[in-house]
């Protein structure tokens, strides 16, 4: 696998997350499960950062285009770029967010799956 310019994060996600569906509840499995979801609550933090300081940079443009449209006409450009650019980090963002929360219940019923398990065994 040769990812040149790294991971597409949703086809990741959604092979994970149909790999630990398909799969008996383990110990190693549910440690799997944490692992990448560790994994991916850190992607999820970075890009929370970078989505505060480029709502931050928008901010800014916006007041040097909106209250102040002497100092550069530039600035309007800018502001109208950033604001795409956001559209697509809140959707990438809202993408981990769920992602994050959806893996919070696999992980549940992970460990609810295993725990019921050998109560299942005795009974046979």
């Amino acid at each position: 696998m040769n990812d040149r310019f790294g991971i597409n994060i949703k086809q990741y996600c959604r092979a994970h997350e149909a790999e630990v569906r398909a799969q008996k509840a383990t110990p190693a499995l549910l440690e799997t499960h944490l692992l990448r979801l560790h994994w991916l609550q850190h992607e999820r933090l970075v890009h929370l950062i970078v989505l505060v300081m480029t709502v931050l940079t928008e901010l800014f443009t916006v007041d040097l285009a909106v209250l102040h449209p002497e100092t550069n006409p530039l600035a309007a450009v800018v502001m109208l770029l950033l604001a795409v650019l956001l559209g697509f980090y809140f959707w990438h963002y809202f993408f981990l967010e769920n992602t994050v929360q959806r893996w919070y219940k696999l992980a549940d019923s992970l460990r609810r799956d295993m725990e019921s398990a050998p109560d299942a065994d005795q009974g046979r």
